[in-house]
């Protein structure tokens, strides 16, 4: 790869992060950035995806810890304005999970504290149906926090990631808390 193409690449990459279309993502060397104006580019995996569908995503449930154990419970949406062939929620957990715990249908381990599940597709105004959750920790522990965030599986642009990411401090009282 040149010098230049590289460059066009991270510049790329940098301004994706704040969130532009492919018009206004730069040239070099004469040579036009990413797509066409008006052209959404998404970041997948580390590539960069032109003509990625916007679709805002927003995950909400609450989170509940007792005697060792963890209930989560979310409900996936897709505020539009495109529809998602398909998504992933990530639950990262401070404190580890104890071994050998079954998931549901569609979700998988990717560490001892971390679950993944696939939301399955998501039509613009749609939402998938509650994921429930009852996991065991691998102690007693009097609190721990679980981040929600969305891992694109199909590409895509979400322009309002703050309904998307939450961070839950959860206390050992059984209480629901809510995000």
């Amino acid at each position: 790869m040149s010098k230049g193409v590289l460059g066009a690449v991270f510049a790329a990459l940098v301004l994706l992060g704040a969130g532009t279309t492919a018009g206004a993502v730069g040239e070099t060397d004469g040579e036009a950035v990413g797509g066409t104006p008006g052209q959404t580019v998404g970041l997948v995996a580390d590539e960069v995806v032109v003509g990625a569908a916007e679709a805002d995503l927003a995950h909400h449930g609450h989170v509940s810890l007792w005697d060792g154990r963890v209930g989560v419970w979310l409900v996936t949406e897709n505020h539009g304005p495109s529809d998602v062939v398909d998504a992933t929620v990530r639950l990262a957990f401070s404190a580890p999970m104890a071994g050998g715990q079954e998931l549901p249908p569609g979700c998988l381990w990717s560490s001892s504290r971390v679950v993944s599940c696939r939301t399955g597709a998501l039509p613009d105004g749609g939402a998938a149906g509650e994921l429930a959750l009852d996991l065991r920790t691998a102690g007693q522990p009097q609190e721990l926090t679980v981040d929600v965030s969305t891992a694109w599986r199909a590409g895509g642009v979400d322009r309002n990631s703050v309904n998307d990411r939450h961070r839950v401090l959860v206390l050992a009282t059984g209480d629901p808390y809510v995000f």
